[in-house]
């Protein structure tokens, strides 16, 4: 005797495996945000006003200004570039940091931020931020993070003697 398959089984595992998949991928796709540099930002300043983006730069430490009674921090961040293999060949993420933070030349952008002054605000720190370019080209940070330079010594290349 044959044994039938269960179709209304079946069904069901397909349906059930279908909706995860479509779970995954939608969840994958809202979460997902195009990282940009400040040169990208800058050149594009019209199609991204207003939208959310999430960005890299340098913080230019002359730059640091905050108030502690409104909580309102601003400071400029200079151009980094995008590709890790580039930052790579560069020498590393600490000397790119620190070229950028001492090119006058770099582009740079003004950020804005409500909240606490982050500790690991320095020169040359990197910032990563997630926010939305207003209209006067400021950008408006709703999530901060930031990255100490001496992070990146010890994976810096040893230097030839």
């Amino acid at each position: 005797m044959s044994k039938k398959p269960n179709t209304k089984l079946i069904v069901g595992g397909v349906i059930i495996a279908a909706a995860l998949i479509y779970l995954l991928v939608s969840s994958t796709i809202a979460g997902t945000q195009y990282f940009m540099t400040v040169e990208e930002v800058k050149a594009q300043s019209a199609e991204v006003v207003g939208k959310p983006v999430r960005l890299s730069g340098a913080v230019l430490g002359e730059s640091i200004a905050y108030d502690v009674k409104s909580f309102d921090l601003s400071f400029d961040i200079a151009q980094i570039p995008g590709d890790h293999r580039l930052i790579d060949e560069m020498g590393g993420m600490q000397v790119v940091l620190e070229a950028a933070a001492a090119d006058p030349s770099a582009p740079h952008l003004t950020v804005h931020y409500n909240g606490p002054r982050p500790d690991l605000l320095q020169h040359a720190a990197q910032a990563i931020i997630t926010g939305e370019l207003d209209e006067n080209g400021v950008f408006q940070a709703s999530e901060l993070l930031l990255k100490c330079p001496s992070k990146y010594e010890a994976a810096a290349p040893a230097q030839g003697k």
